[in-house]
């Protein structure tokens, strides 16, 4: 496959003036920081979806209970204690004193049972959760419990984890929206809150310092500790034009560019007021997702014919160019690198691909010429990289294809839809996994198979959720570990994604700013003027 190409162009004035009140892109504020996001904000609900753009702004708006630290271990956030019973079904917690909302009203434990209520409904773990509760009630101003039908040990991690939807606290009448539509008020108690009338989907959000914010007397470490935000005002310019995102960066007409493209490298290293490092160190895992209650990709054998085919450098070099130590195959579907990691049932990944073989499969199954609808985000250059690779690949094939060059917004609506493909539906799209929430299956949500409340998709393996259920139970590393194997190998055998491999990411700074942290997602506190 040939390498992709891009045009080079100059800063688009016209383009950044829209990110701007009043036209062309003044000179920020002293206090202002100007970051790039990888995506355009074009919803603000944190609980209604899983994009990571809407999770990365929400940190900075809502706080959540617990916070996981570098190593993933939570730790106490909102929350002044803990506790539970020793047979494990009940636990207690205590908020800690000073927390308040961005309207003035103090934060209570109805607040936190209201938004606890909404988030289990849309989270992974917060339906598990759900699935053994008693009850979930206040038992006083800051203070509620959650009683159990059976034990959960890893409570403090699905209050704590870092993968949409987090379990963000919003006030009570904001958390009674159903979870299934989305929030139009936007008020959390976090350390910045959202300026609602400045933002402008396609253009621009920002942020401003919520004066009565009271961080933890800790260290800030990821999600952990103080959240001390250095600047009064952030300002999100959404730029998809990814020239247009290094030119202004180096430009100095922003401060800070999320996810630069590769290809674009070589102008950033040559600028001496910028910086560039690893974004995060756990990476990123990318999918190809079937929608497996649709024809052709509701038949695993069509879906496995894919995986035949399919060559995770062509995905690789689409993304990170001429860069072998940016990427690793994988033939496995958690984080490379990490404990659980392992390639049982991978074969079909490191065997060299073969269309013929595959071909005939699809041919054998009566899908040869069958149309399929491949949706495509065109203002995410990665997502339009992976996309781009997977539609040359599935004309190889012999399907006849329906590119749908939209916005990554678009997909986010189109892809709940479980109805045929010409009433609305769609066949494939693409995305991607933070590395962080691939390390287990608890915050992984692409990997559950459990049917029609899977993720979009909806695979279906009862081998698959067993095993998942199994790490649930594990009390040691190493019966995590086998319940991983089990895991792996039964999501290959039903092909619950297709895996084009696993890359790390750049990011870039001016130099004018420090503390810029790899992390799993953008952490403003921290960052200040050098």
């Amino acid at each position: 496959m040939k390498r992709r190409t891009f045009f080079q162009a100059a800063t688009s004035a016209a383009l950044l003036a829209a990110a701007r009140p009043g036209g062309a892109l003044a000179q920020a504020a002293p206090r202002t920081l100007r970051f790039v996001p990888d995506g355009d904000l074009t919803n603000f609900d944190p609980i209604w979806g899983t994009a990571y753009v809407v999770r990365d702004g929400a940190m900075l708006v809502w706080d959540t209970l617990y916070g996981v630290d570098d190593q993933l271990v939570p730790q106490l956030q909102m929350l002044e204690s803990d506790s539970v019973s020793e047979d494990g079904l009940v636990w207690s917690f205590t908020l800690r004193g000073g927390l308040m909302f961005h309207d003035g009203t103090p934060v209570t434990a109805e607040d936190v049972v209201a938004s606890l209520d909404r988030w289990k409904q849309r989270d992974v773990m917060g339906q598990r959760i759900a699935e053994i509760e008693e009850g979930l009630a206040a038992t006083g101003e800051s203070t509620f419990e959650w009683r159990l039908k059976e034990p959960f040990a890893k409570m403090r991690f699905a209050l704590g984890k870092a993968n949409a939807p987090c379990a963000f606290i919003m006030p009570a009448r904001i958390a009674a929206t159903d979870p299934f539509e989305q929030i139009t008020e936007f008020v959390g108690s976090g350390p910045m809150r959202f300026v609602a009338e400045e933002w402008q989907v396609g253009a621009r959000a920002v942020f401003e310092k919520f004066e009565g914010y009271v961080p933890r007397d800790e260290a800030s470490n990821w999600l952990a500790g103080g959240k001390v935000v250095a600047y009064d005002r952030i300002e999100w310019i959404t730029i998809p034009d990814p020239a247009t995102a290094v030119n202004a960066l180096i430009t100095g007409e922003v401060d800070w560019v999320q996810a630069p493209l590769p290809d674009l490298a070589p102008l950033l290293e040559a600028s001496p007021d910028v910086e560039t490092g690893i974004a995060d160190a756990l990476g990123t895992v990318n999918a190809v997702r079937f929608n497996h209650l649709q024809p052709p990709f509701d038949n695993p054998e069509v879906r496995r014919a894919v995986l035949m085919a399919m060559d995770q450098q062509d995905y690789m070099v689409s993304l990170v160019g001429d860069r072998p130590d940016y990427w690793k195959p994988m033939a496995g579907y958690f984080t490379p690198g990490t404990p659980l990691y392992n390639e049982i049932g991978g074969e079909i990944m490191k065997a060299p691909r073969d269309l013929e073989a595959a071909r005939k499969i699809i041919a054998d199954a009566g899908f040869a010429g069958t149309k399929i609808t491949v949706m495509v985000a065109q203002d995410l250059a990665n997502n339009r990289a992976i996309g781009d690779v997977t539609t040359e690949l599935m004309r190889q094939l012999g399907f006849e294809i329906d590119y749908v060059a939209t916005t990554w917004g678009n997909i986010q609506v189109r892809r709940q839809s479980k109805a045929p493909v010409e009433e609305g539906g769609w066949n494939i799209f693409h995305t991607s996994h933070s590395g962080t929430d691939c390390v287990n299956p608890a915050a992984y949500i692409g990997l559950q198979a459990g049917g029609d409340d899977a993720w979009f998709g909806w695979p279906e393996s009862a081998e698959v959720q067993a095993g998942i259920a199994e790490w649930y139970a594990a009390e040691t590393p190493e019966a995590e570990r086998a319940a991983a194997e089990k895991i792996n190998a039964a999501a290959m055998e039903t092909v619950v994604f297709g895996l084009a491999g696993f890359n790390l990411e750049q990011q870039a700074w001016r130099n004018s700013i420090t503390g810029i942290e790899a992390a799993p997602l953008p952490l403003f506190w921290g960052v200040e003027p050098a």
